[in-house]
């Protein structure tokens, strides 16, 4: 297993790499594999790409995101010219059904509520969200009105479709569904496995919430 100093190091390494964010403005502590993020950023496009550099490092568990977002005059936009643009944003997606979603735009902060049909519809609403310029952070309050499908049935459809993408092959994966919520456990071996694995849970027909409890194992 790594040590927190050698985690620290690849993980400031591997922010310098990413060419998204500037890493000499953020702070970096480890403390059992847990990475905490600080400092400010001036984008929330860019905080969420400090996250996901700091989850690809090899033996990072969890990522603590405390970084702000600090927008520079020239990306300051106001509540009244934000909304549309988070409404364009939404519409120009194929894979989101805008007609029923609300937005709420203050101060940049993003709210999203109403009603999609399967759980990966509210994870492409929210992504079609942060990458807009101006936006200081997104809260997807989206519910999943998804059929209803047993439990059972919803639960072989997510192991089928993880076998078949090969997301099991190094580690289990106990999938348990209770009324359209599906809880994954198990160990996976990286941080994209484990997003693979969500990812494919949440296209199962009938699924509503996804609850990830899934393992890294950083012992190979």
């Amino acid at each position: 297993m790594k040590s927190d100093v050698q985690i620290h190091h690849d993980v400031m390494a591997e922010l310098a790499w990413d060419t998204r964010v500037d890493a000499t403005d953020l702070g970096i502590e480890v403390e059992r594999g847990v990475v905490t993020l600080t400092g400010s950023v001036s984008s929330y496009a860019k905080k969420r790409a400090a996250q996901d550099a700091a989850h690809r490092v090899a033996g990072v568990l969890d990522v603590a995101n405390d970084l702000t977002v600090r927008l520079p005059s020239t990306m300051t936009q106001t509540d009244a010219e934000l909304a549309p643009a988070v409404r364009r944003a939404l519409s120009w997606d194929a894979l989101v059904p805008d007609e029923k979603i609300r937005c709420t735009v203050s101060d940049g902060l993003v709210t999203l509520e109403g009603s999609v049909d399967v759980w990966q519809q509210r994870e492409e609403a929210e992504t079609a969200v942060w990458r807009l310029a101006g936006i200081r952070g997104v809260t997807n309050n989206l519910l999943v009105i998804a059929p209803k499908a047993e439990a059972r049935e919803i639960r072989d459809l997510v192991e089928h479709a993880l076998v078949r993408r090969a997301e099991r092959e190094a580690h289990r994966i106990t999938v348990e569904a209770d009324g359209g919520v599906v809880t994954l456990s198990g160990r996976v071996g990286s941080w994209h496995e484990k997003q693979a694995i969500v990812g494919t849970a949440g296209h199962a027909p009938g699924t509503h919430m996804v609850i990830d409890k899934l393992l890294l194992d950083t012992t190979d």
